[in-house]
């Protein structure tokens, strides 16, 4: 014997039952969305990487190409002008120096008239003296110095002549 209260319970039942699996359906057909979404956005962030592969890497690589090429020029100018400012540094300090040199001598003659200045007669007599026998001793060695070339020269060309002398002796001696 099933009664109406049996009835109405299975009927809850069923009822619930059918009222569950709508609500399974419906987060179903949520969860479809969303991963239909999701799958749509992969789509289009694979469809965006496949034009960058065909397309846009080969933009870049050309771009990096050039800059490359560019970093090369930059610093093939920069060794260059490096080079140049080297060079210019060298000049200039060869020059300051040999500017220094002139005025350093020109201070210290200078400062010698000056001191001479203040000497008296007699030591004034003695530098110039002293002046001119450094002057007499700077002849004197240079005409040492040509005198022994010119000695040295002859004696070579009388090496010589003996050793021809010896020659021309061997020869009378054989003959």
């Amino acid at each position: 014997v099933v009664t109406r209260d049996d009835v109405e319970e299975s009927l809850k039942a069923v009822f619930q039952f059918v009222k569950d699996k709508e609500q399974v359906i419906q987060d179903l057909r949520s969860q479809i969305e969303e991963t239909k979404k999701k799958i749509a956005e992969k789509q289009r962030e694979r469809d965006y990487w496949l034009e960058y592969k065909n397309v846009g890497s080969k933009i870049h690589a050309e771009r990096i190409s050039t800059l490359e090429k560019d970093i090369a020029d930059v610093k093939y100018e920069l060794e260059r002008t490096e080079e140049y400012y080297r060079e210019a540094l060298k000049v200039v300090r060869e020059e300051n120096q040999k500017l220094f040199d002139r005025h350093m001598k020109l201070l210290s003659e200078e400062a010698l008239k000056n001191a001479v200045g203040y000497l008296d007669k007699n030591c004034r007599r003695e530098i110039e003296e002293n002046e001119w026998l450094k002057e007499e001793v700077k002849i004197y060695r240079k005409e040492e110095r040509d005198l022994k070339a010119s000695v040295q020269l002859l004696e070579g060309e009388n090496a010589s002549l003996v050793a021809k002398l010896i020659d021309i002796k061997l020869q009378h001696l054989r003959v």
